[in-house]
């Protein structure tokens, strides 16, 4: 069993949320229970339920809706992983091999369906139209961010703005979505509602920016992916964006664009990228947004659960998987 002992006031809770989700590889069919197996028993930090459980903490904590509701997010998390390595073709995440390697491409794409499902039918169970609807339009948003970094691959037009909407849509509205939902199941007031979904989106910022420069900084064992592999992907992120910035004409990032997958290349940009300082300046991206999560939970009363969410924000920036 996980400890959840960071998460304070409710790591019991989340134990009943872990227990949803063991539930839902118990299928008839054989072999699609050791496929969601596989995905569902690697267990992750379950970050995004404990926002969804903290969230809805601070007036009517209806622990019966919420519960469900925490499944959902990491259910829908768990999907979006599945179809992301697929997309991606990655071979490992978390250190262990992907669904499409151990199986094949369409295997892992009707797993993610099947999960995307069952998510779905987790939302409902809090019989709440908002959350629903909430629930949808997260999961439109997400598919968007996936289209959008698919279609620019390689480009060399990807700038600042073109990433900040792409990590938008693909990792905060599910950050966002999370916090928000939460608050709607307690009966929060619209104010609240409004600065947790805040919260809720800038940690999500802040994450994956923070992600994305362990993609460069990071150790392959503890990031459980070869490091360099978003731009091996032709997928620039804030490090490459900000070293084209200061570099906008020749430099090795757009060469490896041009030559697409050249190996010597990739190296050269990778040492580029990480000696001219734009890995600093990254983490300084990170921390507006992270300020801005702390910011957004001045309206809340001061408490354990208050506290845990500031913790969140606060020790993004310091993780290194």
């Amino acid at each position: 069993m996980q400890n959840f002992a960071v998460y304070g006031p409710i790591d019991q809770d989340l134990i009943k949320v872990e227990d949803i989700i063991r539930e839902s590889r118990d299928v008839q069919f054989p072999w699609l229970s050791e496929l969601l197996g596989h995905v569902l028993d690697k267990s992750g930090k379950r970050i995004r339920p404990a926002i969804t459980l903290l969230a809805g903490r601070f007036y009517n904590y209806d622990l019966d809706r919420l519960v469900h509701m925490a499944a959902s997010v990491e259910l829908l998390h768990t999907a979006t992983l599945v179809h992301d390595d697929t997309i991606d073709k990655a071979f490992v995440r978390r250190g262990t091999p992907t669904v499409n390697s151990l199986w094949d491409g369409s295997t892992a794409v009707l797993v993610g369906d099947y999960l995307f499902a069952n998510s779905a039918e987790m939302v409902s169970r809090t019989a709440n139209v908002r959350v629903m609807r909430e629930f949808a339009l997260t999961l439109m948003s997400i598919c968007l961010g996936e289209m959008s970094q698919d279609f620019q691959a390689f480009s060399r037009r990807q700038n600042r703005e073109h990433y900040l909407q792409r990590i938008g849509k693909k990792t905060a509205s599910l950050f966002s979505m999370a916090a928000e939902t939460g608050a709607v199941l307690s009966g929060a007031p619209e104010g609240v509602i409004s600065s947790l979904k805040s919260y809720g989106y800038n940690l999500g910022m802040a994450f994956q920016i923070t992600d994305d420069i362990l993609d460069f900084t990071g150790q392959s064992d503890e990031m459980g992916k070869p490091v360099g592999s978003d731009l091996l992907q032709g997928t620039l992120t804030m490090p490459s964006i900000i070293y084209i910035e200061k570099c906008p004409d020749a430099n090795p990032v757009l060469e490896f664009l041009k030559e697409s997958r050249n190996t010597g290349s990739l190296e050269k940009a990778l040492e580029e990228i990480v000696s001219s300082g734009s890995i600093e300046d990254a983490y300084k991206v990170a921390n507006d947004f992270s300020m801005a999560a702390l910011q957004a939970l001045e309206i809340l009363p001061q408490g354990p659960e208050r506290g845990v969410l500031q913790q969140l924000a606060e020790s993004n920036l310091i993780r290194r998987s």
